[in-house]
């Protein structure tokens, strides 16, 4: 299993936290968001936004970024800071 945490505006768009999902045949971020889409498939337009950012084990990555099952992948919009 592969923990997906979702946070910020990106949690409230979706109304998602957290789930888990089957880690058999998913080997990247990437195939991650994939997944996601396939199970639903009105929150393309947010987890395929380029300004997406992604985090394996509270470590930033990028899209094409391994995982495996026992990680935690998490999503959330860019940040600003002033």
């Amino acid at each position: 299993m592969i923990k997906v945490v979702f946070f910020a505006a990106l949690r409230e768009k979706l109304a998602c936290s957290e789930l888990s999902i089957e880690s058999d045949n998913i080997s990247t971020v990437e195939q991650v968001k994939q997944h996601l889409i396939m199970q639903q498939p009105d929150w393309q337009a947010h987890i395929h936004n380029n300004a997406l950012l992604s985090a394996v084990n509270n470590e930033m990555v990028p899209a094409n970024h391994p995982v495996k099952s026992g990680d935690e992948v998490a999503f959330f919009p860019p940040v600003t800071g002033g």
